[in-house]
Parts: structure tokens; sequence; C-alpha cells
């Protein structure tokens, strides 16, 4: 059901999708939108190692949350910033694209948990980040992608 990349030398082996989810910030997530249009929005994410989920927060309502309740099904694109060869004008890059269904969290002591391991990507300020739990954790809603197919290659922009 699934396909494979064409360039079967520019293919990531899976720990190197699984470093890019982990190290990189944001990717682009894709939902089926309104009126079959595809509708992408850049999140920050956090690759959970323990069950293979891609987790993510958000506000309670709004497009993205309509249409993952309406159709589960959803991508995940993260790439890297790349790197040019000396005296070359192509960026080289690695990419990997997640296939999978979106499950709601419902547990909220769950849910401020993820998102305490999410924050700390971006900052060490556990007072912060304690300090945003306690005044939004109950407002927050978290999600995750379950994997169900995983790809990722190396691009030449040349």
């Amino acid at each position: 059901m699934f396909r494979d990349v064409a360039r079967k030398k520019q293919k990531l082996a899976d720990e190197e999708c699984i470093a890019l989810l982990k190290n990189e910030k944001r990717g682009v997530l894709s939902v089926m939108g309104d009126e079959g249009y595809p509708y992408g929005m850049p999140l920050n994410h956090f690759y959970n190692e323990e069950d293979g989920r891609i987790y993510f927060h958000s506000g309670k309502q709004g497009h993205k949350i309509d249409a993952m309740r309406k159709c589960s099904k959803a991508s995940f694109c993260v790439y890297d910033s790349g790197y040019k060869k000396d005296g070359d004008w192509a960026l080289n890059f690695r990419s990997v694209i997640v296939f999978g269904r979106i499950e709601f969290v419902e547990d909220n002591k769950q849910a401020c948990e993820i998102s305490r391991r999410l924050s700390y990507k971006f900052t060490c300020d556990s007072e912060y980040i304690e300090n945003e739990i306690k005044n939004y954790g109950k407002g927050v809603l978290v999600f995750a992608l379950v994997p169900e197919h995983m790809t990722g290659k190396t691009v030449n922009e040349a």
C-alpha cells in the first residue's frame, strides 16, 4: 500500500529517520482538510522512543482538529537544515515522511507530561515549563501520530 523511495541510493536507514524525528524541532503535519483539500501546517513535535509515536500539542479547536476528527489519516514530514559541498551551489538535506493515524490523548496528566517533554526540546528552563503547564495544561490538546509507514531520503537540489 505504501510506496518505497524510487532512488534506493538516497534512502535513509530507519535509525537515521528516527534521529531526524528526535532531533529536529519542527515538521509539517498534513491532514485531509475541508472539501478534500490537503491541509498542511508546521508544528513542533516530540518523538517518543518508548512507544514510537510522534506527539503534538495544540489548542482544542480549529481547522486541523476538525480535519483530524473527520479523518484520522495523516502524514508528517521533517527535514534538516542541510549542507553544501565545498564549491557547490546545491543544498543537500535529509528528510523523513511518516504516514499514520492520529489518536487523541484523553488523559490530561499524560498530555501535560508529553507537553513537558516536548518543551524541553526548546528550553531547559524548568521553572518556565512548569509555570506554562500550571497555567495552560488544562486547556492543552495533545495528539499522536501512530506510524504505519516511514521513509526517508537524502536529497540534492541540483
